[in-house]
C-alpha cells in the first residue's frame, strides 16, 4: 500500500470520556469488568475524573462542537457527578451519546437526562427473557430494565431529545431471540442496534474482506479518555495498553495532533499494520461503511460490526421536530438581541 495522506481534523470530532471507572454488572463479553480479577482493573476502579479537569478538557475542545460519549467501559450513571458534566458539556454545545445498562435510570434520573438535553441514549437490553439474561449479564431483573426504559420514554413523550434505543450484542445464548428482539422493540422505541460478536479484535460471524483493508477510521475521529487524562489509541484499549499522550499534561490538541498518533497514522496509511501490535489483526477498520435497505416502514443500516434498525415515521418526525426546535431557538436569539 503506498501511502496516501489522510487530513485530520484539528481537533477529535469524537470524545469518550471515562468520568468514572466502575459498573454495577460484571457481563462476560465486556473487555474490562468482565474480567474482575484482572490485575489492571483493580489499579482502575473507583477512580473518577474531577469536575475541574473534565471541564479543562472540554473547553479545550469545544471549538470543534465534538460528540461526546460519557463513559468508556463502565455505567455512566454511577458517576456521583454525571449530571454535573453532562450539563457541563451541554453549555459548551456538545453532543451527548450516552450507553447505558438502564439499572439506575429510575424516575427522577431520566426526568434530569431530559432536562439536561442528552441527545441520545441507549439501553443494554440483550435479552427478551430473564433467563437468557442472566446469561449475558448475570442478571434476571429485566423487567426493572423495561420499566425504566418505558418510563424514560413517557417522560419524552413526543419531544425529539433524547432518541431513545435498545441494543443486543450478539452472543451464543442470545442468538435465537435476535429476530424477536427485534420485532418487539422496533415499534416502541426510535431505534435498535443489533451488535456482532466481537472477539479478540475479529467478527468471528462476518465475513470480512482483509484485501480492502484501509486505516481505521477511529484514528482520525474518536479520542478515547480515561479518568486520569491518558488517551488511548482506540476505545478497545480498556486497560490502556497503548497510550498516545496524556491530556491534561499535553492538551486535547497536542495529544491529537501529537508524535505518537501521528506515527500510528502513518503507518495505519502506508499498510504497515505490524508496526502496531494493538491494530494487526484488528477488523474494526471494517465497521465504519454502511449499507442502507428499506423494508416495509423501517430503514435498516448495516456494517460489520452493528445492525440499526430505525422506524422511518419516528425518523421522520425526529428530524422535523429538530427542524422546528432549532427554529424557534433562533427565534429566541433574534428576540433576545432585538432587547
Amino acid at each position: 500500500m503506498s501511502e496516501k495522506k489522510i487530513p485530520v481534523p484539528h481537533l477529535p470530532p469524537r470524545l469518550l470520556m471515562d468520568l468514572y471507572t466502575d459498573c454495577n454488572l460484571k457481563c462476560p463479553m465486556c473487555i474490562v469488568h468482565g474480567q474482575p480479577d484482572a490485575p489492571e482493573l483493580k489499579g482502575m476502579l473507583k477512580k473518577s475524573m474531577t469536575l475541574a479537569n473534565a471541564k479543562k478538557i472540554l473547553d479545550e475542545a469545544m471549538p470543534a462542537a465534538p460528540a461526546v460519549g460519557p463513559t468508556l467501559w463502565s455505567e455512566p450513571l454511577m458517576s456521583k457527578d454525571i449530571l454535573i458534566h453532562l450539563k457541563s458539556m451541554k453549555m459548551r454545545n456538545m453532543n451527548i451519546s450516552m450507553n447505558t445498562n438502564g439499572l439506575l435510570m429510575n424516575k427522577k434520573m431520566s426526568k434530569a437526562l431530559i432536562e439536561i438535553g442528552v441527545d441520545s441514549i441507549t439501553v443494554s437490553v440483550d435479552a427478551t427473557t430473564p433467563d437468557v439474561l442472566e446469561q449475558v449479564r448475570g442478571i434476571k431483573n429485566l423487567d426493572k430494565i423495561k420499566n425504566n426504559l418505558f418510563t424514560l420514554l413517557e417522560l419524552r413523550g413526543e419531544h425529539s431529545l433524547p432518541r431513545i434505543g435498545v441494543s443486543l450484542t450478539k452472543q451464543d445464548c442470545n442468538l435465537h431471540q435476535v429476530d424477536e428482539f427485534v420485532d418487539y422493540w422496533v415499534d416502541i422505541v426510535d431505534f435498535v442496534r443489533i451488535g456482532e460478536i466481537f472477539e479478540e479484535g475479529t467478527f468471528p460471524n462476518v465475513s470480512v474482506d482483509h484485501s480492502q483493508r484501509k486505516p481505521c477510521p477511529e484514528i482520525y475521529s474518536t479520542m478515547p479518555i480515561h479518568t486520569d487524562g491518558d488517551v488511548s489509541l482506540c476505545c478497545l484499549d480498556g486497560f490502556k495498553d497503548q497510550i498516545v499522550g496524556n491530556v491534561l499534561e499535553d492538551g486535547v490538541s497536542g495529544v491529537w495532533n501529537g508524535d505518537k498518533l501521528n506515527e500510528i497514522r502513518h503507518y495505519h496509511e502506508t499498510g504497515q499494520w505490524d508496526k502496531v501490535p494493538f491494530c494487526k489483526s484488528c477488523e474494526r477498520w471494517s465497521s465504519s461503511d454502511y449499507t442502507e435497505e428499506v423494508i416495509g416502514e423501517v430503514l435498516i443500516r448495516r456494517s460489520t460490526e452493528y445492525t440499526f434498525y430505525n422506524d422511518i415515521h419516528k425518523l421522520n418526525n425526529w428530524r422535523e421536530n429538530c427542524r422546528h426546535e432549532r427554529e424557534q431557538q433562533s427565534q429566541q436569539i433574534n428576540i433576545k438581541m432585538v432587547d
